[in-house]
């Protein structure tokens, strides 16, 4: 670091700032377009009816009175049902706004080509992070505006899909929002914008912690009659190629804003552990603990674990020359020279992202996130390929690596084996 100059560094953790510090607004502000405002009615669909996907389509409804649920996909058709049953309740005073009929409830692996024809104006993809990039592309190819749920992709395959999916909505003039949504977080935007005015000085590094208990949303119990892809699909979250591992399904959150601290640049070199101790199904991991490099000399540190029987601490830690900036749970603290404790109110942001997409359609700002997510995407990814491989990876292996893991030509029948355990100094960099 001694060989960085203070106007360098200053400059680094500014990147972004200049455009988002008035307004407190996201790195998103620095990536629209201007097209006719939507007006009347905005049909709306879902591509995958799990918790997370029935969530947004919630909030999604909530956010504008003209929005109308239209069309539900998924695998299962259970699902489905789901999704509607807890739509019906939060809408029972305005069941109008609920277009849903049998002919708009589509079902199977094919599901997510069916909807996107279904005459929806915006798409909702919560799906597992390994489809993500699959129905992204499709979605954008449809001429549909978007609302994606983290993590974007699992694999470099995947993310280099989404970076082309990226570039053709910029050209198409469509909307993406990234369904990273601590960057709408009131308490953190007020926080970012007081580092990025130098209330804490000049950054030097970033710690962040994501550590809970054992996180257990699947029985993992194989039923009777069950294909190896049915099992494996309906308990996603044990398995690298579906989930990404519990570093881009959870933690990736918390990289989400380091690299928002950041300003959003890639960092050159990535060096990673972790381990397996108390997972048993699948091949994932419930370990990790990564450092990411910057050019300027700065580092950016995550530690994430899922195991019982642990102390648990989930928080993001800003040192600068001046002070130190802690991010908690909905909360902002600077210590230093300009001490300041966040005292608003504690909003869902989850909602206010939704909030915030449907106003700037309605003035006819086309938001795109999709260059912050595909950074903060792949810096999960590079986490991961350095752990598993027990080899620092560089920021442009981790983007042109070869390494696919969302298997050809799905089908009910194929035998889909559980890949092996990674084990670092064996398992080999792609």
């Amino acid at each position: 670091m001694n060989n960085t100059s203070d106007s360098t560094r200053r400059q680094f953790v500014q990147t972004s700032a200049a455009a988002a510090v008035g307004a407190g607004l996201t790195s998103s502000a620095l990536n629209q377009a201007s097209a006719v405002p939507l007006t009347g009615r905005i049909k709306v669909g879902l591509i995958g009816c799990g918790g997370r996907g029935t969530g947004a389509t919630v909030q999604t409804m909530k956010a504008d009175s003209r929005v109308e649920l239209w069309a539900l996909a998924d695998i299962f058709p259970e699902q489905i049902e789901k999704t509607q049953s807890v739509v019906k309740v939060d809408f029972e005073k305005a069941p109008e706004r609920i277009r849903l009929n049998d002919s708009r409830k589509f079902v199977g692996l094919e599901a997510y080509q069916q909807i996107l024809q279904s005459g929806i104006d915006l798409v909702l993809i919560a799906t597992p992070g390994g489809f993500r990039p699959y129905h992204l592309k499709a979605a954008v190819a449809a001429g549909k505006h978007i609302f994606c749920e983290k993590p974007m992709a699992v694999d470099p395959h995947g993310i280099r899909l989404v970076i082309e999916a990226v570039a053709e909505a910029k050209r198409k003039n469509l909307a993406i929002r990234a369904g990273f949504n601590m960057r709408f977080q009131p308490a953190y935007r007020e926080a970012i914008r007081r580092i990025r005015e130098g209330e804490i000085g000049e950054v030097r590094a970033v710690y962040a912690s994501r550590m809970s208990s054992r996180l257990a949303r699947f029985d993992g119990i194989r039923k009777p009659d069950q294909g190896d892809l049915e099992y494996q699909l309906r308990n996603w979250h044990y398995f690298n190629w579906l989930s990404g591992d519990l570093i881009l399904e959870i933690s990736v959150h918390s990289i989400d804003k380091m690299a928002w601290i950041m300003g959003d640049a890639a960092p050159t070199r990535v060096i990673a552990s972790g381990a397996r101790h108390q997972q048993s199904i699948g091949d994932i991991w419930d370990q990790f603990d990564v450092t990411y490099e910057y050019e300027n000399g700065l580092v950016a540190i995550l530690k994430t674990r899922y195991l019982n029987g642990c102390s648990n601490e989930h928080r993001d830690l800003v040192v600068g020359t001046k002070g130190t900036c802690e991010l908690g749970w909905g909360s902002a603290t600077i210590r230093g020279e300009n001490s300041w404790r966040y005292k608003g109110p504690k909003v869902s942001s989850h909602q206010i992202e939704h909030d915030e997409l449907y106003a700037d359609l309605r003035q006819g700002i086309i938001p795109n996130d999709g260059d912050r997510m595909v950074n903060s995407t792949l810096m999960g990814i590079a986490g991961r390929m350095s752990a598993y491989t027990g080899k620092a990876v560089t920021w442009d292996q981790a983007l042109r690596s070869k390494l696919k893991t969302m298997p050809d030509n799905l089908d009910w029948q194929m035998k889909l084996p559980v890949s092996s355990i990674p084990e670092p100094g064996k398992t080999k960099l792609i």
